[in-house]
């Protein structure tokens, strides 16, 4: 070996990255589309009614701006942290 770890790899890093947040994505939709489903359909038929297809739309809409809040919410907190991490080591 010549000293380096894997984790030095930039490129090796990014992929990681990368591969993560699809991984993150494919497990938001799954959760959103079991939550969707269980909330808005009664019984399943050859084509969804328009009361069917709204509570879909409006659940999925109400899904991705719960997520967007709280993602917003973790990185105010990370920054708020690191402010404050970095005022106390002054």
């Amino acid at each position: 070996m010549d000293g380096q770890g894997a984790t030095a790899d930039p490129q090796l890093q990014q992929f990681i990255e990368i591969e993560s947040q699809k991984q993150r994505f494919q497990q938001l939709v799954h959760q959103m589309t079991e939550v969707c489903w269980e909330k808005c359909m009664d019984k399943p038929g050859p084509k969804l009614d328009s009361k069917t297809e709204v509570c879909f739309v409006n659940c999925v809409q109400r899904f991705i701006d719960t997520s967007q809040f709280i993602l917003n919410r973790l990185e105010q907190t990370q920054r708020s942290r690191g402010s404050f991490s970095e005022t106390m080591s002054d």
